[in-house]
């Protein structure tokens, strides 16, 4: 079932790019972190920012996943962080590979369907708390990886999980991103992996795979020359085939909230699922307005963030009684 979000956007910020570029621009909630760095079995590493001051040890946890060359320091992970730690939860973010400011030992990264590395921080998460309940949120490639998890890890330790503004249609996305206006956000995130790809290269002189990364003018060509063959597909288009969460929605039992704008800049509604294939484990909520994880509501000179309400609100229904606080 899909369900009318509701979100309404102010008269201010109907337009999806005002909301796509306000939100960062004018979002100043902060949370103080501490870094952690977890050694991965292949021999390389992710780094963890846990939300400080750390939190009674009975507290539920919640693991975000940042969207394409995000971070700890991104607005939406800053603004959600500041808010589940306020009612109480303790918060911590995975960087995917390269995302820290550091690049990796391995010249492997990450991409919209790898589910390793979470899959391990779960697990090693659950490991060191085991009587903590825990949920997961992932933004923009982070949701659609984490569609893809919990596609794959149907026996998993989350209680709940949340997908925000999720491309789960790959190859319509990178469609999407390279026309209009919309070509903006693909320069800047192009522009973002080049120079990120060209530090981890500089760190495996010898490396054989050394595509023309000057050459690359979009999202879809570094898929092609960079993603998929450092990664194992056979082309962006098998990435994109493979990894998109879309089809594996129908896969999901552990309740989870999906959220999403139609007017989204980065996707067309082919990442709008039809409602007779959505489980009973997923909640849809599709809002009118709201462009990429921006959702703002309020007045201009003093904002307030939907998501940074809903998701909690959402969430403090879904642990465990025993656990429930506020």
């Amino acid at each position: 079932m899909i369900r009318s979000s509701q979100f309404q956007s102010p008269w201010w910020a109907r337009n999806p790019h005002l909301q796509t570029i306000l939100a960062r621009a004018l979002h100043r909630s902060r949370q103080h972190c501490q870094g952690e760095r977890l050694e991965l079995p292949d021999g390389d590493f992710v780094d963890l920012a846990w939300a400080t001051p750390e939190l009674d040890g009975s507290s539920p946890l919640v693991v975000l996943f940042h969207g394409l060359e995000g971070c700890v320091q991104s607005h939406y992970v800053q603004g959600m962080m500041a808010a589940l730690h306020a009612r109480g939860w303790q918060p911590v973010l995975m960087h995917f590979r390269g995302c820290s400011g550091e690049p990796n030992r391995l010249l492997r990264a990450y991409h919209s369907g790898e589910t390793e590395d979470p899959a391990f921080v779960l697990d090693t998460l659950r490991r060191r708390f085991p009587g903590r309940p825990m949920a997961a949120i992932g933004y923009s490639l982070g949701g659609n990886m984490l569609i893809n998890y919990l596609a794959r890890h149907r026996r998993n330790p989350l209680s709940a999980a949340v997908v925000v503004s999720a491309p789960l249609q790959l190859a319509a996305c990178a469609d999407r991103i390279d026309r209009g206006l919309s070509r903006l956000y693909q320069r800047y995130l192009l522009g973002r992996m080049k120079h990120n790809w060209r530090r981890r290269l500089a760190r495996h002189p010898d490396a054989a795979f050394r595509p023309d990364v000057g050459a690359i003018a979009s999202l879809r060509e570094f898929d092609e020359r960079i993603t998929a063959p450092l990664h194992g597909f056979a082309g962006a288009d098998d990435y994109y085939h493979r990894c998109s969460g879309l089809p594996r929605l129908a896969d999901i039992v552990t309740p989870t909230l999906v959220l999403h704008a139609a007017d989204d800049p980065f996707m067309t509604e082919a990442v709008i699922p039809e409602a007779d294939v959505l489980p009973p484990a997923i909640t849809y909520e599709l809002s009118r307005h709201g462009g990429h994880v921006g959702f703002m509501q309020g007045a201009p000179w003093r904002p307030r963030y939907w998501l940074e309400q809903r998701i909690p609100d959402w969430l403090g229904g879904h642990w465990p009684p025993t656990q429930e606080n506020a």
